[in-house]
């Protein structure tokens, strides 16, 4: 299916599925790959495969779904960030597959989905997503949907991405500015992008600049979780072109607006 470039900017979020069931060959591949999706936070993230009919499981935007994939993450702290990180690699490998996906936070009767994946006291399961093949037409609905958030457009890259302080662009060499480019193109919930990054010494320190009304206690703060996604992107782009990320909480002080908050930071070793 192409590079890594290719495999995000290709990906689409799918919401009208053609109705059969994944091949057994791409089911025994999913089930191998979501027993273990480390991230950089050391923060455990499990998965469990559900069967729509079994356990009666739907979401009124969506259509033709006969399996979905939940996670659990014990509260804790980067709980969501880790969340965010493991559920985007396992996306990018569905798609691979030619299976597409869609990130499902609220549009669905949450309590059935919980008491199916088996959500324990002091678990969250902040998101699922159901597993299938695309159907060839999309649904009207999801047509509108996509047009809603403006999902095929993205913040141009000096607004994201900057040099020593906030706000001061940043120019980055070929290389970086493919890898910034792939992280540019996360998804995130309503489109909303709200990760920053600083570079500072050769080092990218992520921020969530946030929005309001996107915590809620059983999903925590959803843009932590969509911060993960872009790390997801920023590192499997690093190891792409052959460097290595190494990850590191540890605030380096700089000056941000009082809506953002330090998440994690990145040395690069090539």
């Amino acid at each position: 299916m192409g590079n890594l470039s290719e495999i995000i900017k290709g990906r689409k979020s799918v919401r009208t599925y053609d109705g059969n069931e994944i091949s057994e060959e791409h089911r025994k591949d999913l089930e191998e790959y979501i027993k273990d999706i480390p991230n950089p936070f050391g923060v455990p993230v499990e998965f469990v495969l559900l069967d729509a009919k079994e356990h009666g499981l739907s979401s009124p935007v969506l259509a033709g779904e006969s399996l979905y994939v939940a996670g659990k993450v014990e509260k804790k702290p980067h709980a969501e960030e880790a969340y965010g990180y493991s559920f985007e690699k396992l996306v990018l490998h569905a798609w691979k597959l030619g299976i597409g996906t869609v990130w499902i936070g609220g549009t669905m009767k949450r309590e059935n989905f919980e008491k199916a994946a088996g959500v324990k006291s002091g678990e969250m399961m902040p998101c699922v997503s159901p597993l299938g093949y695309p159907a060839k037409k999309k649904s009207l609905k999801e047509t509108m949907m996509r047009k809603g958030v403006g999902a095929d457009t993205r913040i141009p890259a000096a607004d994201l991405f900057f040099d020593g302080t906030w706000g001061s662009a940043l120019d980055p060499d070929a290389d970086m500015k493919g890898i910034l480019e792939m992280v540019r193109w996360a998804p995130s919930a309503v489109n909303k992008q709200p990760w920053r990054i600083i570079r500072r010494d050769g080092v990218y320190h992520f921020y969530e600049k946030k929005d309001k009304g996107y915590v809620r206690e059983e999903t925590g703060d959803l843009q932590k979780i969509d911060v993960g996604i872009a790390l997801c992107h920023f590192c499997m782009g690093l190891e792409e072109k052959g460097m290595h990320a190494e990850t590191a909480v540890n605030d380096p002080g700089i000056e941000i607006p009082g809506d953002a908050e330090y998440i994690v930071s990145v040395s690069i070793r090539k």
